[in-house]
């Protein structure tokens, strides 16, 4: 009678921790999911303006996210798999890749982080070499179209003022067609409205991109280091490896 009951609370016990172990995988499964949103959402908003940066470590860790992402998602399933059909070796798998997906999270984070202290000296060295030499140069159209969209979705002009359009090469040549400005540095865009530099006709006084730029690329960031480690911590916990 004992032992009937022994075993009967072993199955209880058993029963119990495998649904607690679904609801654990449920929760990885949604961890991944954000963490591919907050991965596709960097490399997908304003995805050209990393052009502008020398590294590529806010991609990489925009890449980043996506493969843990992913990987966390298809083990998801792996681990229901495992748990329904109690097989040991698939569960072994399982904890494995989420060891491996948990670094990975905190790699990312960890990366994003510490790119956060440098971007504004690489936006310094680049934006303003970037506008003078490559605007409107015919193997250089996804560039071109970058600034183009970056000077109107922030309301600038030219990278540290609009001063900086009269050093390029494109406002020097014939192709500006007596442009003072790339009519993208109007307020209102019109075909030869760059001809006029006057506050009232382009983003004079609102100052350069560099500073709006820098603000953005530094909140996505933020976001990548603080949704990654939050995450990375949470599966951790739950995978009782914190």
């Amino acid at each position: 009678m004992a032992r009937k009951y022994e075993e009967e609370k072993d199955d209880r016990g058993g029963v119990f921790l495998k649904y607690l172990l679904f609801v654990f995988n449920f929760l990885f499964w949604m961890g991944g999911a954000a963490v591919i949103a907050v991965g596709a959402w960097t490399l997908m908003e304003k995805s050209g303006y990393i052009n502008f940066l020398a590294t590529s470590t806010l991609a990489v860790s925009a890449y980043i996210l996506l493969f843990a992402g992913g990987m966390v998602m298809v083990t998801g399933f792996l681990g229901c798999g495992a748990m329904i059909r109690e097989h040991k070796g698939c569960l072994s798998v399982y904890l494995s890749i989420l060891i491996s997906v948990y670094a990975a999270e905190l790699a990312a984070g960890v990366l994003a982080y510490l790119y956060h202290e440098t971007i504004s000296e690489e936006l310094k060295q680049n934006l303003n070499k970037t506008m003078v030499e490559t605007y409107a140069e015919p193997a250089k159209k996804h560039i071109t179209n970058t600034i183009d969209h970056l000077q109107q979705d922030f309301h600038c002009c030219g990278s540290d003022s609009f001063d900086d359009w009269r050093h390029s090469k494109y406002i020097g040549s014939a192709l500006s067609e007596d442009r003072l400005v790339p009519d993208s540095c109007c307020k209102t865009k019109t075909l030869y409205c760059g001809r006029r530099d006057h506050p009232s006709n382009i983003y004079r006084v609102e100052g350069g991109c560099i500073t709006k730029l820098e603000e953005f690329i530094q909140e996505h960031l933020l976001l990548i280091g603080a949704v990654s480690i939050g995450i990375a911590c949470l599966q951790g916990r739950e995978g009782g490896f914190l």
